[in-house]
């Protein structure tokens, strides 16, 4: 009887819904969600997660539950009112949106909201201006007509960016109803007894059993009937369960109001049917939103899986940042004690100084005084009956010759010192104390600009000094405006190497001193990363950028240029060290130009080294001017370059090729054997390639690869003997990438051979063994990280 007296109390005066509660009630033991869980662990686990979770619900401006959150750009979410009010801050008016869009839910207004609103059928925007804002014949969010449209920015409070809102603001967002969905659980599970009040009950209000999506309110039994008479419109309102909040069936795309239904990666937004065929995403990749749902629920799956499959390395972190925050605490109060000690040490140092000064224009200013008051005693003695002007009158009364004499010998020079005092007058002492003064600007300074120590700046590593050959050699420099580092520590490690399970392993070499240094005894043919960072009484700073070196494939061949075969003397020209040749035309080269027509034959030059190879391989590498008429770099059999190029540096035959191996003239003999030259050919910056050697190269035509091409000279050549294979490799000693590999016969000694023809010159590449510099040596006691 008292329920049914309740209930047709509230028949008789609807009102307005009770407020709903606070979002910092008391959480309870349960929460509403899809997978329950059983048992007092289960509940104390999902109450934690409850507490940890209203953080994740809180709207970064208002600082209260999401009511309609929007999904702006940035991924981040807000607040639809508070959004307008962010914009009506910054400005922007009539960008908030479309009202009627958006249905306000009793459970995001509870206070503003009143129970005849829901009675009021809300206008429908006209079907005209829907397509005016739709973009009807231009794209979305443009109205025709607009030459300068304006673009909304709108200050994110998560991320503290400005985002671009496009030109219709928030019109143009998605409403994020997952998070309502969340939001909703999230105020059951904290509101007391988890039920649902009616909103048009006269207080106290029944339990809600219904719902209305079109009137936006929940009811009970009693007043759903009431709000939904036959014979009206809202008796066709289909009721559902009821809720906190009432949001769309589904996600609509602002601009054309229609179901998304599919995805734009490009963009990465949800898109509907109207907004696919548009020009705005012509050329995007559009995918249907099952499969993006499909792929994003798999990642956030297999993340989330591999998170609570770590709880053990979570928790690890957890105290090792817990133990970082107490040592942070200690070395903090630490760094304040020894701050405060230096200071009250430079007080202290300056209040001893303060006293030595004082002291010292104390003695000074006694002195003075001293001086000054005999001064006045002196003369005041000259006065008129007193002193010495009375003592002078007195013996001037002596009648007494012989006494008067005596008397007044004394008394003479006394009186002729104080007349030259009287006529000369100048105070005895300087009463300024203006070479007392200090000049504390120097200290000042230094007392303005006393800071903390900084760490040392990443350093720079130095790409055009840094290289490897024989060794390793690496340069860098700190940056302009960094401080100073007292020593640094290089880290290196082979990238080559297969990945072994845990952290990276760096070989690392500590108290570097200088700016530069060698590593010792390199792998062949490997790749080397290296990085640098300094290191003063502050720490450690950050490392430099990463570098990696390529090392040469073959153990580096050292060798001197031997002047002493084929070599003319006044065309060519050895440096002292023996590392660098120079070629001078002479006169053949002079009237070849002069009888091209006639004929004449050019003149080579060779000169080879100093060494020969018999077993295993060698690298060595070289520079060639670019300037350079015609320049052959390469290797061959010791007799057979004796035996050319001995005492005849004038080429007889006009056909003789070094490149061949053999006068063509006696093509009769031995076709298959190896040729015992394999020259590279250099001329005017460019590298003649052959017809085997453009594959090789990576060059090739239109219809395979060319007959004969060209690449540009690189800076420096390598040259890699394979002494048992007979085979001859040319490298870019930069990149390490193949030029040409061609055989060779390695039946005897094979040394390097450089043939000049024309003015060119050739530098060895010198040992980085040769360089004063700091040698570390890898692989002997290294510190692994």
């Amino acid at each position: 009887m008292a329920t049914r007296a309740r209930l047709s109390q509230g028949r008789c005066q609807p009102c307005s819904p009770p407020p709903l509660p606070s979002p910092s009630l008391p959480v309870p033991p349960s929460f509403v969600s899809a997978a329950p869980l059983t048992g007092m662990a289960a509940k104390r686990g999902t109450k934690t997660s409850m507490k940890n979770m209203e953080k994740e619900l809180l709207c970064p401006v208002c600082q209260e539950m999401y009511k309609q959150p929007l999904v702006l750009p940035c991924t981040h979410n807000v607040c639809q009112a508070c959004a307008r009010e962010v914009l009506g801050q910054q400005g922007y008016v009539g960008h908030g949106g479309d009202p009627s869009s958006e249905p306000t839910s009793p459970a995001s207004t509870p206070s503003t909201r009143s129970p005849r609103l829901s009675r009021r059928t809300l206008p429908k925007p006209d079907r005209l201006d829907r397509l005016l804002k739709s973009g009807f014949g231009t794209y979305p969010g443009r109205k025709r007509g607009a030459l300068h449209p304006q673009v909304i920015m709108f200050p994110c409070p998560a991320c503290q960016g400005d985002v671009e809102l496009g030109e219709r603001g928030l019109a143009g967002l998605f409403r994020n109803l997952t998070l309502e969905r969340v939001v909703e659980r999230y105020r059951q599970s904290v509101s007391v007894g988890g039920a649902i009040l009616c909103q048009l009950c006269k207080p106290p209000p029944l339990e809600a059993t219904k719902g209305c999506t079109e009137c936006r309110a929940t009811f009970c039994n009693e007043c759903f009937k009431l709000f939904h008479p036959w014979g009206t419109q809202k008796a066709q309102h289909e009721p559902t369960l009821p809720t906190l909040s009432f949001r769309p069936k589904g996600l609509m795309c602002p601009d054309h109001k229609e179901e998304v239904t599919h995805y734009c990666k490009t963009c990465q937004r949800l898109v509907c049917q109207l907004c696919r065929v548009r020009r705005t995403h012509s050329g995007h990749k559009i995918t249907p939103v099952l499969s993006a749902y499909q792929a994003l629920k798999d990642k956030l799956t297999k993340s989330l899986t591999y998170i609570l499959g770590n709880q053990d390395t979570v928790q690890t972190q957890i105290c090792e940042l817990e133990e970082t925050v107490r040592h942070t605490e200690v070395s903090g109060q630490q760094a304040k004690e020894e701050v405060s000690q230096l200071v009250r040490g430079l007080g202290a140092v300056l209040e001893e100084k303060r006293a030595s000064l004082l002291q010292a224009i104390e003695e000074c200013q006694q002195e003075r005084l001293a001086r000054l008051s005999t001064q006045i005693q002196e003369h005041r003695s000259l006065l008129d009956g007193s002193g010495l002007v009375g003592y002078a009158q007195e013996v001037l009364k002596e009648t007494d010759q012989p006494c008067f004499v005596q008397a007044a010998k004394q008394l003479h020079n006394r009186i002729t010192r104080a007349t030259e005092a009287l006529q000369m007058f100048r105070p005895a002492a300087s009463s300024s104390f203006r070479h007392c003064q200090l000049d504390v600007g120097r200290e000042m300074k230094l007392l303005t600009e006393l800071n903390f120590l900084r760490v040392p700046e990443a350093p720079v590593i130095d790409t055009q000094r840094t290289f490897a050959y024989d060794q390793i050699f690496l340069c860098w420099r700190l940056p302009p405006h960094s401080p100073p580092a007292w020593h640094y520590t290089i880290e290196f490690r082979r990238t080559d190497v297969p990945a072994q399970p845990g952290p990276t392993r760096w070989q690392r070499r500590e108290e570097v001193r200088g700016t530069s240094a060698l590593l010792e005894n390199p792998d062949t043919g490997s790749v080397y990363v290296l990085r640098v960072r300094g290191c003063n009484k502050a720490g450690y700073g950050e490392y430099s950028e990463d570098v990696h070196l390529h090392t040469p494939p073959a153990p580096v061949l050292h060798f001197f240029l031997d002047g002493r075969w084929g070599t003319s003397r006044e065309r060519l020209a050895i440096s002292k060290d023996q590392r660098a040749v120079r070629s001078v035309p002479g006169l053949p080269l002079l009237l070849a130009a002069e009888r091209l027509l006639t004929g004449c034959h050019l003149s080579v030059d060779v000169v080879l080294g100093d060494v020969a190879v018999t077993q295993g391989r060698s690298y060595w590498a070289c520079a060639v001017d670019p300037a350079s008429y015609l320049v052959k770099v390469g290797v061959g059999l010791e007799s057979k370059l004796q035996e050319s190029f001995q005492g005849a540096p004038d080429v007889i035959s006009p056909r003789y090729d070094p490149d061949s191996g053999h006068d063509s003239g006696a093509e009769d003999a031995t076709v298959e054997a190896s040729p015992p030259f394999a020259f590279l050919t250099i001329g005017m910056g460019k590298i003649l390639l052959g017809a085997g050697a453009s594959s090789n190269a990576g060059l090739t035509g239109r219809d395979g690869p060319a007959a004969s091409c060209t690449v540009p000279l690189p800076p420096r050549l390598g040259i890699c003997l394979d002494y048992e294979r007979g085979r001859v490799s040319f490298l870019d000693a930069v990149s390490f990438r193949g030029l040409l590999e061609c055989p060779l016969d390695c039946s005897g000694p094979v040394c390097p051979a450089f043939c000049f023809i024309g003015g060119g010159a050739v530098q060895l590449q010198e040992p980085v063994g040769t360089k004063p510099e700091r040698k570390v040596t890898i692989g002997g006691f290294a510190k692994l990280d």
